[in-house]
């Protein structure tokens, strides 16, 4: 859970409102209604970048279930391949990032290769 805080923290630094302010366990669910996106685009976007999220329903959330105003994240996945808290920052700039331009297929090929650089230091089996 060590990981999970550390992403919260980071996410609520860079304005992403987490729903019940940070995580107990390993997944956190973000409200992404004060940065005009929806659940769906994250996904989207987040997929091109070779990074895995799930769009969520958020409490009172204003879109359908098929578009969401939310994003569920966990950790386990990074954690298994031994990512540590200080690398948490650099997963959730990466995230950020891609959010940042969620549209725009250049952007997303470009922080899907920063993706796959970091992952390489990180090999799923050792």
């Amino acid at each position: 859970a060590k990981n999970a805080k550390a992403m919260a923290t980071e996410f609520i630094h860079r304005g992403y409102k987490i729903i019940s302010g940070g995580t107990d366990n390993h997944l956190m669910l973000i409200d992404l209604r004060s940065k005009n996106l929806t659940g769906k685009v994250a996904e989207e976007a987040l997929i091109k970048a070779d990074i895995t999220i799930n769009k969520n329903m958020v409490p009172f959330d204003t879109q359908s279930p098929m578009v969401t105003s939310g994003i569920r994240i966990g950790s386990p996945a990074i954690t298994s391949r031994n990512l540590k808290e200080k690398d948490m920052v650099r997963v959730v700039d990466l995230i950020d990032e891609a959010l940042q331009k969620p549209q725009d297929d250049k952007h997303l090929k470009n922080v899907k290769k920063k993706v796959n650089a970091l992952m390489k230091k990180f090999p799923l089996f050792n």
